[in-house]
């Protein structure tokens, strides 16, 4: 495994913070005019069209080994699947920036279910970062807890997207795998956009019926190209080039590139507490790096 951090390797990091960051304020955006089922079955759609494209350009083996098919569909429930979908419903009842912050809790959540299912030692180290994470969003409810008691579906869809992605990852880690990460994302995808396409068609007929406008389109192009298929591209890459926890310094840049850019993007109001959230959130993050072990990782989602 390469260690060196080359020049390539940090501007890799910093394109996947970047463009996973920008997604939050883009799914926001196309959510103005696309149910979030159809919304998230088009990007699976396009995703796997694309993660297909790159690996028959790379020559990489598709095909898994015996028994891991049904493996392969259950991580891919949790990790691409039920985490975009749930951010998806989420932040059509929350601000962007306030769903990206609760969302990157998922490392923190992630150390304690390692704890529990991979017998990853839980030291105290991590035990801190889930205290920051967790005072993170008590400072984040605070804004109006009135409001967040009466109607908290938003805020405990993204906690569920958290966690969602967290039994992804280790499920993902519990075993080796015959793929590469990204043929294996590829199935994922694949997955996902089996169980997509039903659902949305059944929940939301309407949803094929209504064209979007140019800019709607121009930012699912974005979208497809950048968070569903660059983005996996270079974690696949990040992920043979460095130990997994050097790799997911690209998830520390995400929150705080999603909530400035639903800032300045989407007019959403900034406050005081936002800022102090995201703070606690992403120190808790780092925490949690550190203390991981350098063991592989799962890609991180949009």
């Amino acid at each position: 495994m390469q260690q060196r951090l080359t020049p390539f390797v940090f501007a890799m990091v910093a394109l996947v913070g970047l463009l996973w960051g920008l997604n939050w304020p883009a799914v926001k955006f196309m959510l103005r005019e696309v149910p979030p089922l159809t919304l998230r079955a088009a990007g699976f759609t396009g995703g796997t069209v694309v993660l297909y494209i790159v690996l028959h350009v790379l020559g990489h083996r598709l095909r898994p080994a015996p028994r891991e098919a049904g493996a392969i569909a259950v991580a891919g429930v949790f990790v691409v699947f039920g985490f975009n979908l749930l951010t998806a419903m989420g932040q059509m009842l929350t601000d962007a920036s306030r769903a990206a912050i609760i969302a990157y809790t998922m490392p923190a959540i992630t150390a304690i279910l390692a704890s529990i299912f991979l017998r990853e030692r839980l030291g105290g180290r991590r035990i801190l970062a889930v205290m920051i994470g967790m005072a993170g969003l008590a400072v984040l409810a605070s804004v109006d807890l009135g409001a967040l008691m009466a109607a908290p579906a938003g805020a405990l869809l993204m906690l569920g997207a958290a966690l969602s992605w967290s039994i992804g990852n280790v499920l993902v880690q519990a075993r080796v795998w015959s793929l590469t990460p990204l043929a294996l994302t590829f199935w994922f995808f694949v997955v996902s956009t089996g169980l997509a396409w039903p659902l949305a068609l059944w929940l939301e007929p309407e949803g094929l019926r209504q064209m979007p406008s140019g800019a709607t389109w121009a930012v699912f192009a974005f979208h497809v190209a950048g968070p569903m298929a660059t983005c996996y591209l270079l974690w696949s890459v990040l992920l043979r080039r460095l130990p997994a926890t050097v790799a997911a310094i690209s998830i520390l840049t995400a929150p705080v590139v999603g909530v400035l850019s639903a800032v300045l993007l989407l007019g959403e109001p900034v406050s005081w507490q936002k800022i102090v959230a995201l703070g606690l959130i992403v120190l808790s993050i780092a925490i949690t790096l550190i203390a991981r072990p350098t063991a592989p990782a799962a890609p991180d989602p949009a």
